[in-house]
């Protein structure tokens, strides 16, 4: 089964190599989607695969890189409008 995430990080998650240890970890384990940073200091990102995967996916989510501070995370859980065929840092 297929399933998707929406999530939202705030906290110390730009410029410390957030998206780049997220984007590793997407790629290294067949997680599609997207991440971006926004306007605000936050990091968006959608994420694509089994409801397992994506459960790893938020662990890794919550942690982020060595220099990273995760002050909060939302998830949506979300049935797929579209199917990505990769992961990008927008």
């Amino acid at each position: 089964m297929f399933s998707e995430i929406f999530c939202v990080m705030k906290g110390k998650v730009q410029r410390v190599g957030y998206r780049d240890c997220v984007e590793q970890y997407a790629k290294e384990n067949a997680i599609y989607g997207w991440i971006k940073n926004t306007e605000d200091g936050s990091v968006e990102v959608v994420l694509q695969g089994t409801p397992e995967e994506l459960k790893a996916c938020i662990e890794v989510l919550n942690q982020g890189s060595p220099l990273a501070r995760v002050d909060g995370l939302s998830v949506d859980w979300r049935t797929p409008e579209k199917q990505f065929d990769e992961f990008r840092v927008l």
